[in-house]
């Protein structure tokens, strides 16, 4: 613990010092790109600034995320508010982001959303490459997957790991059924995903000889015994590509996307990756349901839970495809889970992989302070909360009992359970939409890891 607060007091401090100048330099770019009024919020005496037309904010990236480590890129946002009169709300938003992460991921993504580029749907779309020499694999089925630090060692470093790059794009079209709160929703996600071995002679470039990472053949990983087990297919062990059309319903009754107060989404998708549309062996459905919910406890202070559940229903999907999230609308570059930054904060990413999972996030939002500083209406806030989820329906279950006991008493347990983490977060607003986070999740069972510290744009949800 001694060392967190060490990293706390230190690098994080640094850090955030400079987002936060950074940030106040944006906002002033920012002012110099939209028209603005003055309004009163509606439910308390601060003044606001009502934003108007185009509104551009660039950032370079300094973020951090325990899984990934430290981000180095630039990003921008560009909005468009329109004649003002839906703020915080806005007509159309494009974000594009550059990056790398200190532990080899890169993430190359464009993004757009708007329910005004054709009158009465809404049109979200995102195109993303995401490479990743030292992909988290931590086996299927969350507990009945051994996690032991200690193999995390000199010689075995990589034992989790796996090389994956993954190329999506995305496309969704939502309309209104009966209201503005009842709609339906349709798209299509397209993946490709090639995996393999860690690239060792990358890992060890530049290195002493003496501290050379052992070749996978010489120390094989969790995911090299996967497939000599027989738990990843051949033909399955180096990824492949997949089309899934997705059709589903969604309830919305919130006061304002990016940070609601109050109000409702809940969402119902059925997810279909038919086997002509990809090289997989066969295809799949897979069902989602996603319920969120915001209540204002007092002034200032929100409390926000969020629901969900998803599994494959008929068919069979690939390993590669289990711990894929299929959401109606992405609130960042991560669809994957469970565990890590966009699901449950604190434990490891990928920890919970099972063919049905289910998870819940239950958190406090406290708005601390908000003002208008250089014509932006800027705001900090504090949160605190409790993220779980499990394997509800288990993957390749025969194929792991048929295994010799040898092995099974060594990399397997009997049954999964809920794995559970707390913790906090910051969290600072400019203009309603724009938000930078930090998050800092403790895992309450050593199984999962330790602390994770995320620092990003956004609530989790």
């Amino acid at each position: 613990m001694s060392t967190f607060t060490h990293f706390l007091n230190g690098y994080l401090k640094k850090w955030l010092s400079r987002l936060f100048l950074i940030m106040t330099l944006s906002g002033l770019l920012n002012s110099l790109n939209a028209q603005t009024s003055h309004v009163n919020n509606g439910k308390d005496s601060t003044k606001q600034i009502i934003k108007k037309g185009w509104t551009f904010g660039g950032l370079p990236i300094l973020s951090f995320d325990s899984d990934l480590g430290v981000q180095l890129g630039a990003l921008g946002g560009l909005y468009n508010y329109g004649d003002g009169s839906r703020y915080p709300n806005y007509d159309h938003y494009i974000y594009a982001e550059a990056s790398f992460y200190t532990k080899g991921s890169s993430l190359f993504r464009l993004y757009y959303d708007s329910d005004r580029l054709i009158k009465n749907l809404r049109i979200t779309s995102d195109l993303t490459y995401k490479p990743d020499h030292l992909y988290d694999f931590f086996g299927f089925n969350g507990y009945m997957s051994v996690y032991n630090p200690d193999w995390v060692n000199d010689s075995t470093k990589v034992f989790y790991k796996i090389r994956q790059n993954m190329f999506r794009f995305m496309f969704m079209l939502q309309g209104n059924i009966t209201s503005k709160n009842f709609k339906w929703v349709a798209g299509v996600d397209f993946y490709n995903l090639d995996i393999s071995d860690v690239d060792i002679d990358h890992l060890n470039k530049g290195k002493d000889p003496a501290d050379f990472i052992p070749a996978t053949d010489t120390v094989p990983t969790l995911y090299d015994h996967y497939k000599d087990w027989g738990l990843i297919n051949e033909n399955e062990a180096n990824g492949g590509f997949y089309t899934a059309i997705k059709t589903g319903l969604i309830f919305d009754t919130r006061d304002n996307e990016p940070n609601p107060h109050r109000g409702v989404w809940s969402e119902i998708l059925l997810v279909s990756a038919p086997e002509f549309m990809s090289n997989m062996s066969s295809g799949f459905l897979k069902l989602s349901v996603i319920h969120r919910q915001y209540f204002t406890v007092v002034k200032n202070l929100v409390f926000a839970y969020r629901l969900g559940f998803m599994s494959t229903i008929a068919g069979e999907a690939p390993w590669y495809a289990e711990n894929r999230l299929y959401p109606t609308y992405l609130r960042g570059s991560s669809s994957e889970g469970l565990g890590g930054a966009k699901t449950l904060r604190g434990i490891l990413r990928n920890r919970v992989v099972g063919k049905g999972i289910g998870y819940g996030n239950f958190e406090f939002r406290w708005r601390i302070w908000q003002s208008v500083v250089m014509k932006q209406n800027l705001s900090f806030s504090l949160s605190g909360f409790f993220d779980t989820g499990r394997v509800l329906v288990e993957m390749k279950k025969k194929e792991i009992e048929n295994l010799p006991e040898s092995i099974k008493s060594k990399y397997f347990e009997d049954k999964d359970g809920f794995h559970n983490s707390v913790g906090g977060g910051l969290h600072m607003a400019m203009n309603e939409n724009f938000m930078l986070s930090v998050d800092v999740g403790k895992a309450l069972d050593k199984r999962d890891g330790n602390i994770g510290i995320y620092i990003g744009l956004g609530y989790l949800f």
